[in-house]
């Protein structure tokens, strides 16, 4: 069983689905609607919980609110093996079943794609993050995650003990469509790629690491651990890498109490939704690591996806990304400096001015 946990905010609908025929499970979470009908992704693994999809559909309406769109938070998970032959066939199944759940726009997430979210919309005309063939913007391809992250960078580094973004060494952990694109921006603005990991182990060399070539390694071979040019390592030894700029860009809680202590990293920019304990952001503030929070940092999907349901364009969909996340981390920074309590964390600044929005919301709402 598990605990819900709700505030002032929400859930205001946790849905678990059974699919007997196929026996695979599902699980739907409507966190907040009182910005407007919520937006999240679809989450496919075999470990995903409700209490983890709960958990991500808050951070989702902490994410649209900080970033001014007119869309609440909410999530979905499918417990399911993600490279499953009947992958086609569960996700229509799942269309079919929250057809009617209107307040709930489904998107791409770890296990999903905008293949994934074309067979959701060619059942109930209701996705984002689809085709470009069918009006999508390409969100995995044009990778706006990862350029929000960039942006992100650029504008906190002069506040932090990195100062410049130019020669910063940064290790990733997880070499996904967020991790890849990422990497990419980041060196395009000057930084160095020192360390990578996927699931298989963690690629290390202080020199620098080549995007292109890694990326063309990883496609081919599924591994970043056969990129030639540097040490193979564990998996988790990628956290205690002597660097500037870290990104967990994966999966959930891998900064924990277990490893916290051992990282190195001068500014951990969140690009996987909730990556942090709440314990190891404590101990990472007050080591004077500055973590700039998964809904600041990270948004640069969901505004794409946004930009994406309002029928906008490429062009006006990345000027939205880098004006909204400059803007909200801008914002924290300058929030925090104001703060002398040494133990407010920049995660509850964030989470004061998003909770904002939706309080005042919600007060012109019947729920």
């Amino acid at each position: 069983m598990y605990n819900i946990e709700v505030d002032e905010m929400g859930p205001m609908k946790v849905l678990n689905l059974y699919f007997p025929k196929t026996d695979f499970k599902a699980i739907v979470v409507v966190h907040n609607t009182a910005l407007g009908p919520s937006v999240g992704g679809v989450r496919i693994s075999t470990s995903v919980t409700t209490q983890e999809v709960m958990r991500l559909a808050r951070t989702m309406t902490l994410k649209n609110s900080i970033a001014g769109l007119p869309h609440g938070g909410g999530k979905a998970g499918i417990i399911a093996d993600p490279e499953d032959p009947r992958k086609e066939q569960y996700m229509r199944m799942f269309a079919k079943a929250i057809r009617d759940l209107n307040d709930y726009i489904p998107g791409p997430d770890m296990g999903s794609d905008e293949e994934s979210m074309a067979w959701i919309y060619d059942e109930i005309e209701r996705a984002v993050g689809l085709p470009e063939v069918i009006g999508g913007i390409p969100l995995d391809e044009l990778g706006a995650t990862g350029f929000g992250l960039a942006e992100c960078a650029e504008m906190v580094c002069p506040y932090s003990d990195v100062v410049e973004l130019k020669g910063a060494r940064v290790a990733i952990q997880g070499f996904g469509s967020v991790g890849k694109a990422a990497a990419r921006f980041l060196t395009e603005k000057g930084a160095i790629l020192v360390a990578v990991s996927d699931s298989k182990g963690t690629i290390h060399n202080p020199d620098g690491i080549d995007v292109q070539e890694l990326t063309a390694i990883k496609s081919e071979t599924g591994r970043v651990i056969n990129y030639k040019s540097g040490t193979v390592k564990d998996c988790e030894e990628l956290f205690f890498t002597d660097c500037d700029i870290l990104i967990p860009a994966a999966i959930p809680d891998v900064i924990n109490r277990d490893n916290v202590d051992k990282i190195k990293a001068k500014l951990i920019l969140q690009g996987a939704n909730i990556p942090a304990t709440h314990e190891a952001e404590i101990i990472l503030h007050k080591k004077g690591i500055l973590s700039i929070p998964d809904f600041i940092a990270n948004a640069g999907g969901v505004i794409m996806a946004a930009m994406e349901y309002a029928k906008k364009t490429e062009k006006e969909a990345f000027e939205a990304i880098s004006t909204k996340i400059k803007t909200n981390t801008k914002l924290i920074l300058k929030r925090c400096k104001e703060c002398r309590e040494e133990y407010v964390l920049p995660r509850e600044i964030a989470e004061e001015i998003a909770k904002e929005r939706v309080m005042k919301a919600m007060m012109y709402r019947e729920c």
